[in-house]
């Protein structure tokens, strides 16, 4: 693909798109019915796998089995 024909756009739903933001809260919603959320997440720290991982402002690490995982919801947290 051309440089011409790429678009400037971030998908949504790549956590590229929340690297401007400090912190980000993700509700995760599990195949059995379950609603997790999980505020203060540091989105350079998400690393993606069967397992994806994760880092929280107050030094938590969040281990996710993504095979339990229906879809992940993501917020960006402002600062006031």
């Amino acid at each position: 693909m051309s440089e011409a024909n790429k678009t400037d756009l971030k998908p949504s739903i790549s956590t590229s798109y929340f690297l401007e933001c400090e912190s980000v809260t993700q509700i995760i919603h599990f195949k059995d019915g379950i609603k997790r959320t999980f505020s203060g997440i540091m989105p350079e720290t998400i690393k993606q796998g069967q397992y994806t991982k994760m880092s929280t402002i107050d030094g938590r690490m969040l281990i996710i089995n993504d095979s339990n995982v229906l879809c992940i919801e993501v917020f960006p947290e402002d600062k006031e």
